[in-house]
């Protein structure tokens, strides 16, 4: 016979049942052996008191298990449902009290987990929302541009503007979903900061070489101080990625003749990278927005970008244990600068 198959009821019973006969066999043993009725009237008075005593046992039981069980099912119901929370257990360290503990332990990993699935999913919902929206101009231009071309006869002057302004909108678009994949890779951890220590002067140089051609076409003054034998743990890659888009920034707001500096300190916990450039700078209100997806200013919109620069950079820097942080006055210029731990 399984046990595991008995109820708790019917096991009650058969150990009464084998308690009273293993008692009346001993009791009857007892008398064949002494010949005293009194050996029978003891026997069966232990056996009465001791069906007496597992009956109480039993229904006291019953009730503690009947309080547990519907208490159990409560909180098993509130989990699947996600409705309130369940009663706390006490410090006991009984098997109920190990359960109960237990169960509501597991029930703040599946609200954790519950609210960590809204979360992305309000983020997806979001990004959605914004690649809908920044993608909506530039192929509405392209379909524009496009109609006209296949429809009305063009100069040939005319032709070469719309196909420029084709390959503008392009151009565009490819650098977006480019913004995106990286973004998306990072957001899911597809991508992983794998920190090395090495030297700090590589990863800015490798960053400034890619702004240098249009820095120079604009005639604007790069300026690089940097220690040469500063090492800390750190993605170059991707550190390289979130420098090059504050520089790129730096370069694209600063006006002709302008000048981008670009310094690192070495303090007690953190390397400093600073960028510090003489363009329009940030309003005070509009210093914590700059770092929102797809987030640009009223003044800019005229500059090529999507605004999605300072927020990659951010997230850069952020899984690197770092952070960023921006000084700026409207008409003295910005400085951002990204903040590493040094160990």
């Amino acid at each position: 016979m399984k046990t595991e198959n008995i109820s708790v009821k019917a096991l009650f019973w058969l150990v009464c049942v084998g308690a009273l006969i293993s008692m009346l066999t001993i009791s009857v043993i007892l008398f064949a052996v002494t010949g005293e009725t009194g050996v029978l009237t003891g026997g069966g008075l232990l056996t009465a008191c001791a069906l007496l005593w597992l009956f109480l046992l039993m229904r006291f039981f019953g009730k503690r298990l009947s309080l547990f069980t519907d208490g159990l099912c409560r909180t098993i119901d509130n989990m699947i449902s996600g409705g309130g929370e369940p009663v706390r257990p006490g410090d006991g360290e009984t098997l109920f009290d190990r359960i109960s503990g237990r169960l509501f332990r597991l029930y703040g990993i599946m609200q954790e987990s519950r609210e960590q699935a809204s979360r992305e999913r309000l983020e997806l919902q979001m990004l959605v929302s914004d690649i809908s929206h920044q993608v909506k101009t530039p192929v509405s231009n392209l379909k524009m541009v496009t109609d006209t071309l296949l429809t009305k006869p063009v100069t040939e002057q005319e032709r070469r503007e719309f196909l420029e302004g084709i390959r503008s909108q392009s151009e565009k678009l490819e650098f977006l979903f480019q913004a995106l994949v990286k973004t998306s890779r990072l957001e899911t951890g597809v991508i992983r900061m794998e920190k090395k220590n090495a030297l700090l002067i590589d990863t800015v140089a490798f960053a400034c070489s890619s702004i240098v051609y249009e820095a120079e076409k604009k005639d604007i003054c790069v300026t690089v101080a940097c220690p040469d034998e500063l090492r800390l743990p750190h993605d170059g890659k991707w550190t390289a990625e979130a420098l090059f888009n504050l520089l790129d920034n730096a370069v694209k707001y600063t006006p002709a003749g302008g000048k981008v500096d670009v310094s690192v300190t070495e303090w007690e916990m953190y390397a400093e990278i600073k960028v510090t450039d003489t363009g329009r700078g940030i309003s005070e209100s509009n210093q914590a927005a700059v770092f929102r997806r797809f987030y640009r200013e009223e003044e800019v919109c005229g500059q090529p970008g999507v605004g999605i620069g300072l927020y990659l950079a951010r997230e850069i820097v952020t899984r690197q244990g770092g952070y960023i942080k921006v000084v700026s006055e409207p008409g003295q210029g910005s400085s951002f600068s990204i903040m590493l731990p040094v160990r």
